[in-house]
């Protein structure tokens, strides 16, 4: 497979690729995070993740294939992005306890003039969890790079997931093996 640019810095996203033995360089985005208000909420991740491609696109090579994506957490229709400050991490994380949400990651993958974009959904539910569980996770593990407030394969993760419906890797922020199918069509 050809080397690919990952525009993002993600140590997730990096380490999904390294697993899947993809070889790739670096290269983030500094792309803005926000969306016009009137989009619809399935469409937010597909469109920062072109956002992020385009600005690199414009800054490397035109032959290079770029790899770019976004994560928000959806519950009842509002987006859960990344926590502003602990009380944002704390509060997210409350109104996920005992409820099911969408994770959803948008994938923009470009080359040139060849471009594919796409989204993928995964179910997640929590089990009710306590404040003070809720603290020591935010305290312990400072999850304010992160869509919803947490990572699945921290211990929040592995204490307070009760279910998930869908690809696991999408909720650490890229549906890898869909990512490598893609790939191969480059």
């Amino acid at each position: 497979m050809d080397r690919i640019i990952l525009a993002s810095a993600s140590p997730r996203r990096k380490q999904l690729l390294e697993w899947a033995e993809i070889p790739f360089d670096v290269y983030p985005s500094e792309a803005d995070e926000g969306f016009p208000q009137a989009m619809p909420v399935l469409e937010i991740p597909v469109f920062l993740a072109g956002r992020k491609a385009a600005l690199v696109r414009e800054q490397v090579d035109k032959k290079s294939i770029i790899l770019a994506a976004d994560t928000v957490v959806l519950l009842d229709q509002q987006v859960l992005n990344k926590p502003k400050d602990r009380e944002d991490a704390i509060r997210m994380l409350m109104l996920l306890s005992g409820q099911e949400h969408q994770v959803i990651t948008g994938v923009c993958i470009t080359r040139g003039p060849q471009e594919v974009q796409f989204s993928e959904t995964t179910r997640v539910r929590f089990h009710p969890l306590s404040q003070a569980e809720i603290a020591h996770y935010v305290d312990r593990y400072s999850p304010y790079d992160k869509a919803g407030a947490y990572a699945i394969q921290e211990w929040i993760g592995v204490v307070g997931i009760e279910s998930i419906q869908g690809d696991f890797y999408n909720v650490m922020g890229l549906p890898i093996s869909r990512v490598v199918r893609e790939l191969r069509r480059f």
